[in-house]
């Protein structure tokens, strides 16, 4: 079969089932009846130690089908990241197209978390039945992974299934799917061995017991896989044979456990088997080499093997033999362990950790282990080396993350951070926390060199303040031009700069200039690889050829912008409705109707992630929409339009021509008699923002919570889309949305088991 090589980096010890061992529990008759259910959703939930894993990875080797397998930790608790991986999976057992990488790759995937529908029709296409393990679920915990999640569950065709492993239940909408009989629950009683398993592990790990011992430890361990696992090695380390005393103090209760694994297993480890544990405990993933650098010896690689060998509690991570982990369980108690016996080492290991990761090309890894060595420093240094990779990578959410790590009396000492902050900000729709951060940041000293190489923060503030405007149009310009004065030739803020000193020269009707510089800032977008300002110069260039009757240079500026957005995949971040919008425009205005009302649709889906914050792009999507209706004959979509415009003009009054051209527009729809045409077309942005999730699992209190609103204002829009796009129902209204464009068809294919509610 071949598979499609996915645009983004992934860990490939995730995408594999775990090798059982020998001795390992089977449940075979659980499995049975797993095979024998015709369940699209597979539940099984237990306290760590249980075996959850274990059971599905021997399901998976008695099933005829094929497990697309995903071992998730804290590091997937980003929808991106979280699809990226499940897409990973399924095109291991079944060809995934490669729109589907393409549309996960790219800054854009980080306002579509309903993506989810799209690896799901990869699901539906005809190559046979699949299952999708998700292991560890419980470290799963934003609200939008599980809303991606439920969304997939939406396209699971009959004969496939999602199964998840999780010590809690799935704050999923389980209920639901349980009254529609698709849900199989497996728990602790299912799982629970009988006292030939439990023998079964002790001999596996070479301890024999009378049937009285292993009567009285499976009753106390009430069928716990590892607190029998746990005996077993203890009795090991003693070397002394079993002891009844041993097997009878032992209690499965969780209280019992650290007293038991301390006293019972550690104690009978020699020191430096115990010290490897117990200090190597602060990683993730093991390797030799690394183990080498937070232990300060040279001898981890043979340990390691040794243990894989004899500690079941060692899981190997490739076949190679290079990477391992603990079991989550033996993890967390060696790590109790570290903190209550050696304190004062853990923030030394960590830090040994973070400087390893830095030398062997792992700065992500390197984020994690410096923050939990509170290497608040190092740490800020290196998210400002790797802010705008993470930010075009697509993983917001991640990159939002790592700068919550930093309260306001921290982030004055490293300002780059709150100025990639409101940038954030700035363009996801959160204006007031952008200005926020960027006040922040103003007039404060970098405690760290900043990675472009500048003096001082002041450029990157001047740059944002440009590009935000809030005091005019004038101070956008003296604020671009010191920018550029300050910056190094090579800084990365150099090309945004640029493109808001060339915006400011149009909006000051200084067209010349404007073009001296947007035409700079092209040719810097294409050598320093930077897309967005690349398609934001290319259409503004095509809007002030439009202005000047240059309709054949616009169009070419317009289609240059599209290439930028295209190539690149940015077609659903939100000033990518300025390159639309163009081509609107352009296509009105030499009467392809087609492909105009296509570029309007592209440009309306992206008006809800539109306001103040980057004002010269809201404001101009707005006229341009406005006089692409007006020129069809759309008075009620344009009205619409321009009244929304205008209340981000009242917030941003100083924006040079745009002002005179919002007074114009207005007094042509003041002449304009009656509404007309496009009814579709004249949702407001709120409604925009909330027809995609009309398509989704949620109902609407659950939109209401997504969108921090109240359910009566959910209804009363969701009221008004069925009134515009003439629906009946909610399924009717997603199916006209995407007839006229505002939802996309691609990302919306037909679900294998609908289940909205209103």
């Amino acid at each position: 079969m071949a598979t499609v090589q996915a645009p983004f980096g992934l860990l490939e010890a995730k995408l594999s089932a775990p090798v059982s061992r020998v001795g390992t529990l089977s449940k075979n008759d659980v499995i049975a009846r797993l095979r024998r259910a015709s369940a699209r959703f597979v539940s099984v939930v237990a306290p760590a130690g249980y075996g959850k894993t274990t059971f599905l990875a021997h399901w998976g080797e008695a099933d005829s089908r094929p497990f697309a397998w995903v071992a998730l930790d804290g590091r997937d608790d980003d929808p991106v990241v979280l699809l990226r991986y499940i897409a990973a999976a399924i095109n291991r057992v079944k060809t995934v197209p490669s729109a589907v990488f393409d549309a996960l790759s790219g800054p854009a995937v980080s306002s579509r978390p309903l993506l989810a529908s799209l690896v799901g029709s990869a699901l539906t296409e005809d190559e046979g039945p699949t299952v999708i393990v998700l292991d560890d679920l419980h470290l799963v915990a934003n609200p939008s992974c599980l809303d991606v999640l439920a969304e997939l569950f939406g396209y699971i065709p009959a004969g496939s299934a999602i199964a998840v492993a999780s010590r809690e239940e799935p704050r999923l909408p389980l209920a639901r799917w349980r009254a529609q009989g698709l849900v199989h629950e497996i728990g602790i009683d299912e799982l629970r061995m009988d006292e030939q398993e439990a023998a079964s592990i002790l001999d596996d790990v070479g301890v024999e017991v009378d049937a009285g011992e292993l009567a009285e430890l499976t009753a106390r361990t009430e069928g716990w896989a590892a607190g029998v696992y746990l005996a077993g090695l203890a009795l090991q380390a003693g070397g002394t044979g079993p002891s009844n005393d041993t097997v009878l103090r032992f209690a499965g209760d969780d209280r019992f456990v650290s007293d038991y694994f301390r006293y019972e297993l550690l104690s009978r480890l020699p020191a430096d088997e115990k010290r490897f544990l117990l200090r190597t405990s602060v990683l993730d993933r093991m390797r030799g080499d690394l183990c080498d650098a937070v232990l300060e010896t040279a001898d981890s690689t043979r340990v390691l093997e040794q243990l894989a060998r004899t500690n079941g509690f060692v899981v190997p991570l490739d076949r190679r033999g290079e990477w391992y982990r603990y079991h989550h369980l033996f993890g967390e108690l060696l790590r109790d362990e570290l903190e209550r016996s050696e304190p004062d080492l853990v923030s030394a290991l960590n830090s040994r950790a973070m400087n390893w990761c830095v030398a062997n090309g792992l700065p992500e890894e390197a984020i994690a282990y410096g923050h939990a060595a509170s290497e608040t420093k190092a740490v800020a240094g290196l998210i400002d080396a790797l802010a705008l990779t993470v930010h075009y990578d697509g993983r917001m959410e991640t990159l939002e993350e790592w700068l919550s790590w930093f309260g306001e009396g921290e982030i004055v000492q490293y300002p780059a951070l709150a100025v990639y902050g409101a940038w954030v900000c700035a363009l996801t729709g959160r204006p007031a926390d952008a200005e926020r951060l960027l006040a922040l940041a103003d007039g404060a000293t970098s405690t760290i060199p900043l990675s472009d190489g500048s003096a001082t923060i002041e450029p990157w503030v001047a740059t944002l303040r440009a590009h935000m405007m809030a005091e005019g149009v004038e101070k956008a310009l003296t604020d671009a031009n010191a920018a550029l004065e300050q910056l190094p030739p090579d800084s990365i803020w150099v090309t945004t700069a640029t493109l808001a000193r060339g915006v400011v020269h149009a909006l000051l009707d200084a067209s010349d200039r404007a073009t001296d510089d947007l035409t700079a800032v092209v040719a810097l977008a294409q050598a320093r690889n930077a897309p967005e300002e690349g398609y934001l110069a290319q259409g503004q260039l095509a809007l002030l050829a439009a202005r000047k009757g240059a309709w054949h240079e616009a169009g070419q500026r317009a289609d240059a912008a599209l290439t930028f957005v295209d190539e690149h995949g940015l077609g659903d971040v939100s000033s990518s409705a300025l390159a639309h919008v163009a081509r609107a425009r352009v296509a009105v205005h030499e009467a392809r109707s087609a492909d105009g009302r296509a570029a309007l649709a592209r440009t309306h889906r992206l008006r809800p992630m539109l306001d103040h914050g980057l004002p010269w792009v809201t404001i101009q999507v707005g006229l341009e929409l406005t006089r692409a209706h007006l020129a069809l004959g759309e008075a009620t979509a344009a009205r619409t339009i321009l009244t929304e415009t205008d209340r981000v003009l009242s917030l941003r009054p100083d924006m040079g021509i745009l002002v005179d051209d919002a007074r114009s527009l207005r007094e042509q729809l003041a002449a304009t008699e009656g509404p007309a045409g496009a009814w579709a077309m004249s949702l407001t942005g709120a409604e925009l923002r909330l027809l995609p999730y009309l398509a989704t699992h949620l109902t609407f209190p659950e939109i209401a919570t997504r969108l921090f609103i109240s359910r009566n204002t959910v209804k009363t829009e969701a009221v008004s889309i069925y009134r515009k796009l003439t629906a009946s129902s909610r399924s009717e209204a997603v199916e006209r949305a995407v007839e006229v464009g505002l939802l996309e068809s691609s990302i919306y294919p037909p679900r294998a088991n609908l289940t909205q509610e209103g």
